[in-house]
């Protein structure tokens, strides 16, 4: 289908130009006062038109694929003058060869004809051949727009495949990075909660299992539910909370429908919630997580704020690779319909995220 549609438009272009190069020139006519029909206007010069067709789709098809775009401009302009003189000047020949004959079969025509478009002084054939060479070389050139336009069109349809086919090989790389460090560490935590709470053992591996079911099953196409995504993330976090201490408070809120059927990108908000995890918490100081969801008039808002610790000159997490990723699929998914602000306090002890979606 989408060739179809770049054939259809490829249609439509030359339909475009060719009733502009055609059409323009009898309007001039008109408007000069000559009331010549249509019809006779176009068997009349229909040869001239036949040599426009001519220069017009050997640049299309020929000159400008092998010579202009693959940087061989000499032999472009090389071979246009050659080929745009010459079909002027066999236009010419061809032209006194019909008059001669007009003027043997039908003389008092042919006179008049003459006496109204040509003056008594004629130049010399070759400033003719120069002087009429020009439109030639305007329709070379609209040729060349033409033919540089469309592949334009075809290099920024490749461009746009090849971003989608990156950015879903990230989101597969996003889906894997939840293995197997992720499922072994939570498996770990949920085996030393079996000998001594047994029940919060058995929600760890119901949550587990949510979250598990959604990276494998729920989350194959290009977009989820916001109510399957919600799922997700409080799997996460509730799994997340087994590996805390007391020394770290988490806080949640979900201000939206929790069966919103509304339509958004699988994990666009994962790498945010495992970044408040993965940095905001100190071993030995107090600290804190902040998330907060919210839908409101066709805007989904993520905020999420968590407590900053000065990291050792060894540690290089938080490098910013993860929030890359975000961003690009944020403009691959969402262009010109998301606004997201992130950073730390001027204290520097807090470092906040507020992402909003336009869905609508």
């Amino acid at each position: 289908m989408p060739e179809l549609k770049t054939n259809n438009k490829k249609w439509i272009t030359h339909i475009v130009v060719w009733g502009i190069m055609i059409g323009f020139p009898y309007l001039m006519l008109i408007r000069g006062g000559f009331n010549t029909p249509f019809t006779s206007y176009l068997l009349s010069g229909g040869f001239w038109m036949g040599v426009w067709a001519l220069v017009f789709y050997m640049n299309y098809l020929w000159l400008v694929p092998h010579y202009y775009l693959k940087h061989k401009a000499q032999w472009y302009i090389l071979l246009n003058l050659v080929i745009i003189l010459g079909l002027t000047f066999c236009y010419h020949l061809w032209g006194e060869h019909m008059f001669r004959y007009f003027m043997e079969r039908f003389p008092e025509q042919a006179m008049e004809y003459e006496g109204r478009f040509f003056p008594e002084y004629r130049p010399p054939i070759w400033v003719e051949v120069i002087r009429d060479s020009f439109p030639l070389f305007i329709i070379a050139i609209i040729a060349t727009v033409v033919r540089m336009s469309e592949e334009w069109r075809k290099s920024e349809t490749s461009r746009k495949e090849a971003e989608k086919a990156l950015a879903e090989a990230e989101l597969q790389n996003l889906r894997s990075q939840l293995n197997p460090h992720f499922l072994l560490n939570t498996l770990n935590n949920i085996y030393a909660l079996i000998a001594f709470d047994t029940d919060k053992a058995q929600e760890s591996v119901q949550e587990l299992s949510k979250l598990l079911r959604h990276v494998l099953y729920e989350d194959k196409e290009q977009f989820t539910t916001l109510s399957k995504e919600m799922e997700f993330i409080k799997s996460y976090i509730e799994l997340m909370r087994i590996r805390l201490s007391s020394n770290v408070t988490v806080d949640t809120e979900y201000d939206l429908d929790p069966n919103s059927q509304t339509p958004i990108a699988p994990l666009i908000f994962i790498s945010l919630v495992e970044n408040a995890f993965k940095h905001g918490i100190s071993p030995t100081e107090p600290s804190f997580i902040k998330i907060r969801f919210s839908e409101v008039q066709g805007a989904i808002r993520c905020l999420i704020q968590n407590s900053n610790h000065r990291k050792v000159g060894y540690d290089k997490s938080g490098s910013g690779i993860g929030l890359e990723q975000v961003k690009k699929r944020l403009e691959l998914s969402y262009p010109g319909r998301y606004s997201w602000n992130y950073g730390l306090s001027n204290d520097g002890t807090m470092y906040s995220s507020s992402l909003e979606i336009q869905t609508i």
